[in-house]
């Protein structure tokens, strides 16, 4: 009888330990430490899918991040099976950050927390949910904004919402024409308290979105052919709604492309993020073109010694990589995971801004050390006409 007991633990919490995994692995800096010069399209228009079942929350869709092809893509949105009982869903959103629009993860927890007043429809309005409520255990849905079948599900209400911002359909918060609106003390409150990363179910739906070519904003122009699901990865089936419109005019960004390199200059791209949070997060080390000072033997020497260099740089960047990803499998084997994340995150942060630092004050003193050397000949004059 203990054999079977301990097998069924160990089973459940083998279990536990990935589902942890893969929700911590989900919340990369591609998705809300990424940095981008221009803004997200505007929220496309579409009809919400009828919900599928009593405990499911709906999730709204958003333009995320792709820095591999560097375009927006649309993440569908979709009805979720909701964690816990008595957790509500904080929306992504996209906000200002000075040089950059700045990605804020979604989450779940027992408050709504501040998702840039960006009005997402269907109960986000740009502040709190007005979509249901969770009442003794279950959750009862609010007829007047959320699509819900009464023959299957009885725990409905009817409470009219004013939504001033109807026409609204801007998809980010601050900048050029974002939505102007600050997080209240209550809001900055709900951020601090325990909440739980996209679940994995939902990790599934954001990869099939992004390995969707026709939900790239190029491609559909703003418009995606996918815009909500009843369930996160059904992409297929009656239950797909099409977008009917796209938010406004779209108009593809005239800095797209990453910026090319010119001389010894480096190579920047517009969405990598200023402030990395791991070391995965890193471009890998830049190989740099041979120098040319005129001398074969010295531009060898100097192409030995970049090469050197940045193989030194990954070495090191992976082996940070290793101890940081060994920190979070020990941190998920711990009971109290979820009040140790954030420190640990911040002192990961640290380490790979400080390895970043390094990287390039190394790069710097590589490219003093290979200019072209000072012809002093040149600038004395000619014998017989001093």
């Amino acid at each position: 009888m203990r054999t079977h007991l301990s097998l069924g633990c160990l089973t459940r919490y083998s279990l536990s330990l990935v589902l942890l995994i893969l929700a911590m692995s989900a919340a990369s800096p591609a998705q809300f430490r990424v940095a981008v010069t221009f803004g997200p399209p505007a929220l496309p228009v579409y009809v919400q899918p009828v919900c599928p079942g009593e405990g499911y929350l709906w999730t709204p869709g958003y333009w995320a991040w792709d820095d591999d092809i560097e375009d927006y893509y649309w993440v569908p949105g979709t009805w979720v099976l909701a964690p816990q009982v008595g957790y509500l869903w904080t929306p992504a959103w996209w906000g200002w950050g000075g040089e950059g629009f700045i990605f804020h993860e979604g989450y779940w927890g027992p408050q709504i927390g501040f998702y840039g007043g960006i009005n997402y429809g269907f109960g986000y309005f740009g502040e709190g949910y007005e979509g249901g409520r969770w009442e003794h255990g279950r959750f009862f849905y609010n007829r007047s904004v959320t699509n819900v079948n009464v023959t299957h599900i009885r725990n409905v209400y009817n409470t009219r919402v004013v939504n001033e911002n109807r026409v609204n359909r801007i998809s980010y918060n601050g900048g050029n024409g974002g939505i102007n609106a600050r997080p209240t003390p209550q809001q900055e409150a709900a951020a601090r308290e325990r909440h739980v990363p996209p679940v994995s179910t939902q990790i599934r739906h954001i990869q099939a979105a992004r390995g969707n070519r026709q939900l790239r904003a190029s491609m559909n122009q703003g418009r995606p052919p996918i815009a909500a699901t009843a369930k996160p990865g059904a992409f297929r089936g009656r239950s797909v709604v099409q977008a009917r419109e796209a938010g406004a005019p779209y108009h593809p960004p005239a800095n797209r492309a990453r910026s090319e390199p010119r001389g010894n200059e480096t190579a920047n791209s517009s969405s990598r993020p200023a402030n990395a949070m791991h070391a995965r997060d890193l471009p890998p080390s830049e190989r740099r073109a041979a120098p040319n000072t005129g001398n074969p033997k010295l531009d060898q020497r100097y192409q030995r010694q970049q090469q050197k260099l940045s193989s030194q740089q990954d070495r090191e960047r992976q082996k940070l990589q290793q101890r940081q990803e060994r920190d979070h499998q020990r941190l998920s084997q711990q009971r109290n995971a979820q009040t140790r994340t954030p420190p640990l995150e911040q002192r990961h942060q640290q380490q790979t801004q400080q390895l970043q630092q390094k990287h390039e004050a190394q790069q710097q003193r590589m490219q003093q050390r290979q200019q072209p050397p000072a012809r002093q000949r040149e600038s004395k004059p000619p014998k017989g006409k001093q």
